[in-house]
C-alpha cells in the first residue's frame, strides 16, 4: 500500500540517509552535504522516528544498516540518482544553450559584428550564436531568441523595443572625390545602388546629386548589388558613391574610411527603424542580459 504524496518524508531527511548510506559513514556523509555530523545525526533520527523503526544500527565509529533500513535505502538511494541525473542534464543543457540573435545580412556585417569584442568582454561567459539572413523567421519554431528588424511602429510586434531611427546620405571614399567640386559628382563616378525594393535608398530620391555633373546625352553609370553590406564595401574600396545609412557606418565616417557627400535625410517618425524583438515575454537570464547590451549600443 502507497502512502499520499503528503505524507511522504521530507527530501532532507532522505537525503541525509542516503548519503550515509552510500559513505556508510555519518562523518563523511556531513562532509558531503556540507552539514555537521549532527545534523545528518538528527536527520536520520527524524526519519526514523517518521518510519516507526530502526534504519540503522550504529557501532563504535561504524554504521550498518537493518534489513528494514537496507531495503529504504536501495530503493531512495536509486530514486535521487535519478533525479540527480535528470537535474544535471537540465541544468547543463540549459548553461550551455547560447542566445540566438538574428538580423539582417547588412545590419549583422555593419553593426551587430563590430560589436561583439564588446559584447564578449561586458557579458563574459554568455554564449551568443549570430543567424544573418533577410528573411521573415518564427523565432520560437526556429529557436531564436532575439531579432533586429527593419520595420513602423505600427507593424512592430507587442513588446518590442526601437533601437534607433535611420538616416541616409550619399557617401564614399575620400579620395574617390579629390579635386571634385562641392556639391558635385564627377561623371564618371558611378552610382552604387541597393537592389532591393526599397525607395528610401533609391537614387531617385536623390535625383540632385545623381544627375550633377553628368556629361550632356551620357547616363550615369550604376553598379546594383542585392546585398546592402556590399554596397559599402564597394563604397569602401572607392568603386561608387553608395547612400549609406548613417546609423549602421557610424564608426566608417569616423575613422575617415566614407565621408558625406550631403546632409542626411531622416525617415519620419512613423516611419521604418530597427527595432529589437523577443520571442519571450519572461525570457531566461542570458537573453535579458544580451538585449539590455544591444539597448545599450544603440543609444551610444
Amino acid at each position: 500500500m502507497s502512502l499520499p504524496l503528503l505524507k511522504l518524508p521530507s527530501l532532507d531527511l532522505l537525503r541525509g540517509f542516503v548519503a550515509a548510506g552510500r559513505r556508510m559513514s555519518i562523518t563523511l556523509a556531513a562532509q558531503d552535504l556540507c552539514l555537521t555530523q549532527s545534523a545528518v545525526s538528527r536527520q536520520i533520527h527524524a526519519l526514523e522516528e517518521f518510519m516507526g523503526i530502526r534504519l540503522l544500527v550504529r557501532g563504535h565509529r561504524s554504521i550498518a544498516f537493518t534489513p528494514e533500513g537496507e531495503r529504504l535505502f536501495r530503493s531512495a538511494d536509486a530514486v535521487l540518482q535519478q533525479l540527480q541525473d535528470v537535474l544535471g542534464e537540465l541544468r547543463s543543457a540549459q548553461a550551455a544553450k547560447p542566445v540566438t540573435v538574428t538580423a539582417s545580412i547588412g545590419v549583422t556585417g555593419l553593426w551587430l559584428l563590430p560589436r561583439l569584442a564588446h559584447l564578449q568582454q561586458h557579458l563574459p561567459g554568455i554564449d551568443v550564436r549570430v543567424a544573418a539572413s533577410d528573411s521573415l523567421a518564427d523565432l520560437r519554431h526556429d529557436g531564436i531568441d532575439l531579432a533586429i528588424r527593419y520595420t513602423t511602429a505600427a507593424l512592430a510586434p507587442p513588446g518590442a523595443q526601437r533601437l534607433f531611427g535611420e538616416s541616409v546620405a550619399p557617401v564614399a571614399h575620400p579620395l574617390l572625390l579629390a579635386g571634385a567640386s562641392a556639391g558635385q559628382l564627377p561623371p564618371d563616378i558611378p552610382l552604387l545602388e541597393f537592389d532591393q525594393p526599397n525607395a528610401w535608398l533609391s537614387w531617385q530620391q536623390w535625383q540632385d546629386l545623381a544627375g550633377a555633373g553628368k556629361s550632356k546625352g551620357k547616363k550615369r553609370g550604376m553598379l546594383r548589388f542585392n546585398q546592402y553590406d556590399m554596397v559599402i564595401q564597394a563604397a569602401v574600396a572607392g568603386q561608387g558613391v553608395a547612400l549609406g545609412r548613417m546609423e549602421l557606418i557610424r564608426p566608417l565616417l569616423e575613422n575617415g574610411q566614407l565621408i558625406m557627400l550631403a546632409p542626411p535625410r531622416a525617415q519620419p517618425e512613423d516611419g521604418h527603424a530597427y527595432w529589437l524583438i523577443q520571442a519571450d515575454a519572461a525570457p531566461r537570464r542570458e537573453v535579458r542580459l544580451v538585449a539590455g547590451w544591444i539597448c545599450s549600443q544603440a543609444g551610444d
